[in-house]
This record gives C-alpha cells, structure tokens and sequence, in this order.
C-alpha cells in the first residue's frame, strides 16, 4: 500500500526503482538459472541496504558484471567455409603453407563434427614479427566471429586469470571474463599470446596452472571465476595460442 501511495505521489524510492529496473533486465536476458538465481538474491539484499553504504557499492558492481557477460548470446552463424579462410589467409600473409595447411585442417574437422567440438588448442611457434596474431586475426574474420588478444606475458598472479574474491577492495574478473564482457558474444576467437612467458608458482599462486583449466576441453564448460562465483561455460571460445619458443 506505502509503495502504491509513493508511487501515485510520484515519489518511488530510489533505490527500490533500482532493484526493480535490475529484474526486469534479469528477466530479459534470460540469464541461465544459477546466475538468475544469484543475480536476484542479490538484488534483494541490495534493497535492504541503504545507498549509502559500501556494501550496497560491491553489490552493485557485481550486478553489473553479472548482468553484462554474454551468458548466452552467440556471434552471427557464419558457416565455416574453406575457400573463404584460405583467401583471408592468403590475403594477410605470403607462403607459411605448412601453417596455413593445418590452420584449414583443423577447421575443416571444426566444421564436420559441428558446432564447437571438444578437441586440440592451436598453438602457433615462432619468432616475433612472423605474423602468429595476424594469422589469428584473420582466422577470426573468415569465420565471423570477434577477435581479442589477451597477453599473458610476465603473468606471475594466478587471480589474473581466476579473478579476485568479491571480498576484496577493488576485485574484478579474471582476463578471460573480461575479454568476454568486451567482446560480447559468448565465442569469439581469443588468442592468447605470449603463453610461454607466463611464470608459474611463487606467493600469488600458479597462473599456468588456473589457464590449464580454461583450455582443457573436458572442464572448461564449467569456468569458475573467483569473482562472479558461477560456472560460465568457455567451450563455445575459441582458443589460439602463441609462444615464441616451444621449450616453456
């Protein structure tokens, strides 16, 4: 009845009109239903707080992050067509025929099993300036889908990867969520560059160990990043790497 008499007085409490705007965005985008879930427990633990207060701030800003991920929304459905990839590849770069020759193969099997099959990580090797993220780059446009570069190079923080805890001032998703929430589209191509110069081990954790979990095929449909708390599904992304010697 207070909140028919505030609304007939046009005096909607600001913060119940926030809450309320938050549902009515989680009900269109149709989150998955753990992330649904989560989304409106917090949004209800957001109304009993008062604006005021810093925990209202961390709430709020997970509720951004959770609400702006590409939870289900795919690239346009460009077929994979081998003519097509052959010309981007030509176009960008003269000879590398061995490359380019696996580069279609492992395409070509990518579209007979269909979809995004489970299967091999590309990993391109070689000395810098020989055109491994361009080769990336127009893989990406042959096939329609959005490109980004995460370079992991000197990482040595296994929360780069996994995000930081919620609990923390300042914390944020790891790398990966934060290219998908730039991207917007739930499988891009993403290459990873530099992976040989990541450092393992030491007081921040192994971060090589975190990315062996978001590329091993059979557990990366269940990512857990440390700051969202909920398993995103990473199996639709298609992953390329780089690496400058094949030793590390």
């Amino acid at each position: 009845q207070l909140r028919a008499i505030q609304a007939e007085l046009g005096e909607t409490d600001p913060g119940e009109k926030e809450a309320a705007d938050i549902l009515k965005k989680i009900e269109e985008l149709q989150l998955p239903v753990k992330a649904a879930h989560e989304a409106r427990r917090e949004t209800e633990r957001l109304r009993m707080l008062s604006p005021a207060s810093s925990e209202y701030q961390v709430i709020r800003t997970y509720l951004d992050w959770l609400l702006a991920l590409p939870w289900t929304t795919h690239s346009g459905a460009d077929t994979i067509t081998l003519p097509k990839v052959q010309e981007a590849l030509d176009v960008k770069h003269y000879g590398l025929t061995e490359a380019k020759e696996r580069i279609r193969e492992y395409l070509a099997v990518r579209q007979l099993r269909g979809g995004d099959p489970h299967g091999p990580i590309l990993c391109f090797v070689g000395p810098p300036g020989t055109g491994k993220t361009s080769l990336g780059e127009a893989i990406a446009s042959s096939i329609g889908r959005a490109f980004y570069r995460i370079s992991v190079g000197g990482v040595r923080d296994e929360a780069e990867i996994r995000g930081h805890r919620r609990t923390y001032v300042g914390a944020m998703p790891g790398l990966l969520l934060q290219a998908l929430r730039r991207v917007a589209v739930k499988d891009p191509v993403l290459m990873i560059d530099e992976i040989d110069k990541m450092t393992s081990g030491g007081m921040a954790g192994d971060p090589t160990a975190a990315m062996l979990e978001v590329l091993d095929p059979s557990q990366n449909h269940g990512f857990v990043d440390h700051y969202v708390n909920l398993p995103f599904d990473l199996s639709s992304v298609l992953f390329i790497c780089t690496a400058n010697n094949l030793f590390d």
